[in-house]
């Protein structure tokens, strides 16, 4: 566990946190919200690759999501990102972003972090890009999925952010 501020963690998920992940991922009112049941498997089955930050309590209060492209073994693909609303405005996304990565770099020799931001999601697009600037690494994207790819109504495209070479702490 990373102690983020005096009242904060950072850890890897539990099955028993599924729940909240969800709960704060609808209260965000931002991501695509997935299935209850995704969010337990996703504690279950991912765990490694993704992050959960506690309050005083132990409780849930933000969490990135991510897994390793079967495809590229050397790449960690951040699936969401959310923070509850009474812990936004604390770089509480920055710190789990950078604690995961710190991680799987060390743990899984990861190089490279990609996700998915759609054009009007100005805080990702922010955390992402400070991310790179802070790795000094480079950051390149391109349109991944179009409009016209999403079945169910008007989704905005998705852009994908290769952000890269990732390297050890303190190398």
């Amino acid at each position: 566990m990373t102690a983020v501020q005096a009242d904060l963690q950072i850890d890897r998920p539990r099955v028993a946190d599924g729940a909240a992940l969800w709960r704060i991922a609808k209260d965000s009112k931002v991501l695509d919200l997935n299935s209850s049941y995704s969010y337990l498997l996703w504690c279950r089955d991912f765990a490694a690759t993704s992050a959960v930050a506690r309050d005083e309590r132990g409780e849930p209060v933000g969490f990135v999501t991510g897994y390793v492209r079967p495809d590229r073994p050397d790449t960690l693909l951040v699936w969401q990102v959310a923070v509850d609303e009474a812990y936004r405005g604390r770089r509480l996304a920055a710190s789990m972003l950078d604690g995961l990565t710190a991680r799987t770099v060390a743990d899984l020799g990861l190089t490279t972090l990609e996700t998915t931001i759609s054009p009007d999601n100005t805080a990702s697009q922010r955390l992402f890009t400070s991310f790179a600037e802070r790795r000094g690494a480079r950051l390149e994207r391109e349109v991944l999925f179009e409009t016209d790819h999403f079945p169910d109504g008007p989704h905005e495209p998705e852009v994908l952010y290769r952000i890269g070479p990732l390297t050890p702490a303190g190398s």
